[in-house]
């Protein structure tokens, strides 16, 4: 299990804060914000505590729709990107490396959908972060 991170709930993240906590890879981090604001309009973002994990998460959104959720790890971030399970031969006929396809498919089904997840280490995982954002916003 990672240590926790962002675990006050008074104090509120910022990007400088978050920056300061995943190192290299906030050039990722911005990587992906500018792909996501580039490539779609009517994105907003969300940063809330959440007391069952006794951290801050966020959180963005193309009007109500959740595009991706981000929790802050020490040295990195995790990007989780929920799917529909009916999406489930759009995601296996995708871009994405197999590992990746084969852990969708061994995830847990949580409100009739599963979850892939990157904890961003390389900037190799960019690529796949943007297959994701554009099966998100496409399906």
């Amino acid at each position: 299990m990672e240590p926790k991170v962002l675990s006050d709930e008074t104090i509120v993240p910022n990007e400088e804060l978050v920056f300061s906590i995943i190192g290299e890879n906030a050039l990722i981090w911005k990587q992906t914000m500018s792909y996501l604001y580039d490539n779609n309009s009517d994105i907003t973002e969300v940063w809330r505590y959440y007391n069952d994990g006794k951290s801050w998460l966020f959180r963005t959104l193309q009007k109500k729709k959740t595009i991706f959720w981000i929790s802050i790890l020490e040295d990195t971030f995790r990007i989780a990107f929920y799917f529909a399970n009916r999406l489930e031969l759009i995601i296996l006929d995708s871009e994405l490396p197999e590992d990746m396809k084969e852990e969708y498919l061994k995830s847990k089904i949580f409100n009739k959908s599963r979850c892939i997840y990157i904890d961003v280490k390389d900037p190799k995982d960019f690529e796949n972060i943007k297959i994701l954002i554009d099966l998100k916003i496409n399906n």
